[in-house]
């Protein structure tokens, strides 16, 4: 049998990027793994029928950036941005920080 790579571990840091951007040592990785996977299902449960391709997650000390990809930005923004304020104040009670939606 052949030796078989996984075709996004084979490529990251060379042609592809890393979904999420943070750094963390200790207890708080762990933390920010979870807080993550949270934001990530959430973002899947909401918008399954917006189309989206991919969730970026950047994360500084205070700041928490999530860029959502889709082909159907006006399903995500919603009339007059409603939903995507709905969003924001979701994810900021999942992370507890400041956060902003691309």
């Amino acid at each position: 049998m052949g030796q078989k790579v996984h075709p996004t571990g084979f490529r990251l840091g060379v042609v592809k990027k890393h979904n999420a951007n943070w750094y963390a040592k200790g207890k708080t990785f762990k933390e920010n793994l979870i807080e993550d996977l949270k934001v990530r299902d959430f973002l899947k449960n909401k918008l399954r029928f917006s189309s989206v391709s991919k969730v970026e997650i950047d994360r500084s000390a205070q700041n928490f950036t999530v860029s959502i990809h889709t082909s159907r930005p006006g399903f995500v923004i919603g009339k007059k941005g409603s939903d995507i304020e709905k969003i924001k104040n979701n994810i900021a009670k999942i992370t507890g920080n400041e956060v902003n939606v691309n």
